[in-house]
This record gives C-alpha cells, sequence and structure tokens, in this order.
C-alpha cells in the first residue's frame, strides 16, 4: 500500500514538473511534417538581426513589427525591411493595435512606415490586451468602432485583407463574430489552435536563434497552415530570390 502511495505521490510531481517547464517554455509542439513552412515575428528588442544568419537557420517567412498606436514606430522597422530584403525571406509588417485611439489615424500611422513594395505578404493588426485591458476589457461596440475603419483602410491601400492576430480571448470577444473572414495568426503556445481556422501560429515565445543580439535572447517562433507549395502560391513568392 506504502509503496503503491509512493509510486502515486512521484507520478504526480513528475506531471506537475512537465507541467511547469511546459509553462516556463511557452512551447507547443508542432508537427513540422504537417506544418514545414517555419517563420519569426521580431522587433526592436530582437536588436540589429543577420537576416541571412536567420535564412540559414530555416526561417522562411518574418513579421516585423512597424507601428503601435496612432503615433509610435517601432525604431528598428526601416532596417529590418532593408535588411531582410537581401534575402528570399518572405516579410510583413504588423501594427500593434490600441483601443485608445482611432482606426483612421492608426491606419495612417502604418501606412506612412510601410512602403507597399517593402512587403510581399499582407499587412497584420496585433490585437491584444495591454496595460490593465485585461481586467478592465474593453467593449465589443467601441472596438469595433476602431478596428473596422483600420482594417478597411489597410485593405484599400496594400490590395489585400490584413491579417489578424490573436490569442484564444481575444478571438472569441472581438473577431469571432464579425472578423472570422480575415485570415487569422493565432497565438497559443499550449498546443495547435483548434478554435479557429488559422493561416499562422505562433507556437513559441522561447524560440532561440542565432543572428541576433538585443534586449530580448528570446524569438517568437511560428508556422504557415499548409505546404511550402501552398505558402509560395499564396502569396505569389514564387520569383523571390533564391540564396545559394
Amino acid at each position: 500500500m506504502i509503496k503503491k502511495l509512493i509510486i502515486l505521490v512521484l507520478g504526480i510531481f513528475m506531471i506537475l514538473c512537465c507541467c511547469a517547464v511546459s509553462y516556463v517554455y511557452s512551447t507547443a509542439v508542432v508537427n513540422k511534417i504537417k506544418y514545414p513552412v517555419f517563420g519569426v515575428d521580431v522587433s526592436h528588442y530582437q536588436g540589429n538581426i543577420d537576416w541571412e544568419k536567420l535564412r540559414q537557420q530555416g526561417v522562411e517567412f518574418a513579421f516585423i513589427k512597424a507601428t503601435e498606436g496612432s503615433g509610435h514606430v517601432d525604431e528598428s522597422v526601416a532596417d529590418n525591411l532593408k535588411n531582410a530584403a537581401d534575402t528570399d525571406i518572405a516579410v510583413s509588417c504588423y501594427h500593434f493595435f490600441s483601443f485608445d485611439s482611432a482606426g483612421e489615424t492608426q491606419a495612417e500611422n502604418f501606412i506612412k512606415t510601410v512602403p507597399k513594395e517593402s512587403i510581399n505578404m499582407p499587412p497584420v493588426i496585433d490585437i491584444e490586451y495591454y496595460a490593465d485591458k485585461s481586467r478592465n476589457k474593453p467593449s465589443l461596440e467601441d472596438t469595433e468602432a476602431i478596428l473596422t475603419p483600420l482594417l478597411s483602410l489597410l485593405e484599400q491601400h496594400y490590395g489585400t485583407k490584413p491579417i489578424i492576430y490573436a490569442n484564444k480571448s481575444v478571438y472569441s470577444r472581438y473577431i469571432s463574430q464579425h472578423y472570422s473572414d480575415y485570415p487569422l495568426w493565432i497565438r497559443n503556445t499550449r498546443g495547435e489552435p483548434r478554435f479557429a481556422e488559422w493561416k499562422f501560429w505562433q507556437y513559441s515565445d522561447k524560440g532561440m536563434l542565432e543572428g541576433y543580439a538585443g534586449k530580448e535572447k528570446y524569438i517568437d517562433y511560428d508556422v504557415y497552415c499548409g505546404s511550402r507549395e501552398d505558402f509560395e502560391k499564396e502569396f505569389n513568392l514564387s520569383t523571390r530570390r533564391t540564396k545559394k
């Protein structure tokens, strides 16, 4: 009886340890055969990036932070776009959505920062809680009043539907009812997202690669939902330069 109890306690301890490790490293298990197209997302926190070094480690696409709200511009966006263009990594830029400023001025901030010709995937709107928003959640109506014109103006300017980035909570509250027809980039570091049809999946915020040296030692890992052929075809990437 005592032996069985000890085994049971040890078993529970090991399960808790595994859960703790999973929480600390925030990395889901990904089927790389099912989802072979690997990418990252970056900002000034990764510092000076050697994009060719990232490419050599299998990075095929990247989302680069460009703007935030109606006035902030990421200090590294221009250099990242310029240097990434020297590789065959497909790139887009993302805008960190503000619940506190008009969609029209947020769109203007992004458009003047990101030239059409500098990206070869749709622009991204990153919607997540910040400050006290997770406790005091903005209403659906107030959020839609900002998000709808922002999406519309970006689609009009770039000629394609923007991608929406969200986690399960934000998706359920703000996106699922009226914006689910937009391509989705879902954050879920616990496992493959099952609650929405996604185009991209951010599965880790604790990745580590060579080729950057900023304040943040980690880099986010992402995959595309489809084959490499699907990826090239969907974003018309067949003319990308092939680095030898």
